[in-house]
C-alpha cells in the first residue's frame, strides 16, 4: 500500500466564527424545542387525564415493544421448550 503525505488543514478565523453562529442557534433551537415538549408535556399530561387516561396505564416503551412485537420477557428454559417433542 502506497503512503501519501499527511493532508494539511488550516483553521481559519471565519470558520470558527461560523461554527459558534451555527452551534449558537442550535442550541436556541434545542431551547425552544424543549420548553415546548415541556409545555406539551402538560397539556397533554391534562388532556389525557380529561379523556381517562387514553394509554391504558401503559408506558411509552411497552406500547413501542407491543407496536414492534418485541416481548421482552424469556423464555423458560425447561427441556421441551429447549428441546421440543421429540419422539423415537
Amino acid at each position: 500500500m502506497l503512503r501519501r503525505k499527511p493532508t494539511r488543514l488550516e483553521l481559519k478565523l471565519d470558520d470558527t466564527e461560523e461554527f459558534e453562529s451555527v452551534k449558537k442557534e442550535l442550541e436556541s433551537r434545542k431551547k425552544q424545542r424543549d420548553e415546548v415538549d415541556v409545555v406539551g408535556a402538560a397539556t397533554s399530561s391534562e388532556m389525557s387525564d380529561a379523556s381517562g387516561g387514553g394509554t391504558d396505564g401503559k408506558t411509552r416503551e411497552q406500547m413501542i415493544h407491543e407496536r414492534i412485537g418485541y416481548k421482552p420477557h424469556p423464555k423458560p428454559n425447561t427441556l421441551p421448550s429447549l428441546f421440543g417433542n421429540l419422539q423415537f
